[in-house]
């Protein structure tokens, strides 16, 4: 497959997340009498990715996240030389995403930022968990996703069944951890609407890009051990 269909295929995949994630949190978790609430937005975020894992699955692998392509790299299941060119496509589209939810929201009149679906903790965390809380949480929250995406993709898996398992996989991470970080478990979900947010979101950034990836690649690792077939 030739590379610039894979990073074309990645961009659209992680527009879509960001896109159909946040926007769900943006523009329908708050809707006066049709608010679809945070169990909405945590199942509208495995839609996305259920949706594009059976869309470009075949086309890129449907990473969609710096931390899954990190952890897959790490279990041995991804090339070393797509890493970089896939992080970039990654955040760009999640950056896309960010920037048309951002167009669309601010048409309505009184549009308030209201955090922008950004991920936080202390004072910006949604149910006000400190930085250590939130750091382990989105450890632990990627560590499962990638354990869940490398099982789901092994080929003694059941065919066909993987994309099931990785979007409700991703849905039940959100049902845990919306309250704790908003949930990120991703770099590029978090990048996508942090540059519009700004202030705060930008300035704690650093650890929706750090955890996510010190889980995934724990689970790199582990998984190379769990699904030897020695």
């Amino acid at each position: 497959m030739a590379m610039s269909r894979k990073l074309g295929a990645e961009f659209i995949g992680t527009f879509w997340l960001v896109l159909g994630g946040c926007g769900s949190a943006v523009l329908a978790a708050g809707f006066p009498e049709l608010g679809i609430g945070f169990v909405g937005v945590a199942l509208a975020f495995g839609l996305t990715v259920l949706t594009m894992a059976f869309a470009i699955g075949h086309i890129s692998g449907c990473h969609l996240n710096p931390a899954v392509s990190v952890g897959l790299l790490v279990g041995g299941r991804f090339p070393a030389s797509e890493l970089l060119p896939y992080v970039i496509v990654q955040v760009l589209g999640g950056i896309a995403g960010g920037a048309v939810l951002y167009v669309i929201a601010s048409g309505q009149p009184g549009f308030e930022m209201a955090g922008f679906a950004s991920n936080g903790y202390g004072e910006h965390s949604p149910g006000g968990y400190s930085l250590l809380a939130g750091f382990v949480s989105e450890v632990v929250m990627t560590f499962m996703f990638l354990i869940i995406i490398l099982g789901a993709t092994d080929k003694r898996a059941p065919a066909g069944l993987a994309p099931v398992a990785i979007g409700l996989g991703l849905t039940l991470i959100h049902l845990i951890s919306i309250p704790v970080t908003n949930t990120s478990v991703n770099p590029a979900r978090s990048t996508g609407v942090a540059v519009f947010e700004g202030g705060w979101a930008l300035s704690q950034l650093w650890l929706f890009w750090v955890a996510p990836i010190v889980g995934a690649a724990l689970a790199g690792v582990v998984y190379r051990w769990l699904g030897s077939e020695d």
